[in-house]
């Protein structure tokens, strides 16, 4: 069992940034693959970036490539999702998401998540 809790959203200026962090509890945080999803008003919940068990592998939305860096800090239970030159389109509320195993093998799935935290939200002003 993986409890997931996200802290960091707020209200930026577009062209702003935000760091968002996701504690983990239980001792196999590590064995995961770690995860950011988001959903916006009216729209379905989107992949936007996942990282392998130990870091060595990521994967990142076309949309959000180049301006967020997802990392992680296994001796402190928490992912990391660094958001850069935001946008207006990224708001949306954010889910930190955890996957067993903890191989990054492909695009990681809503369906395969195996423990969502409760979400934060993220506004971005024009």
């Amino acid at each position: 069992q993986v409890q997931l809790v996200e802290s960091g959203g707020g209200l930026v200026q577009a062209g702003g940034s935000l760091r968002l962090s996701c504690a983990g509890s239980g001792r196999t945080f590590s064995s995961y693959v770690m995860g950011w999803f988001r959903q916006a008003p009216g729209k379905e919940r989107e992949f936007v970036a996942a990282i392998s068990w130990n870091g060595g592998s990521t994967d990142y939305a076309d949309s959000v490539k180049g301006r967020f860096t997802i990392s992680r800090d296994n001796a402190k239970n928490t992912v990391y999702l660094q958001m850069d030159s935001l946008k207006p389109e990224d708001t949306a509320v954010y889910y930190c998401a955890a996957d067993f195993p903890g191989l990054l093998r492909s695009r990681l799935a809503p369906h395969e998540v195996d423990y969502w935290g409760q979400g934060t939200q993220v506004t971005v002003s024009s």
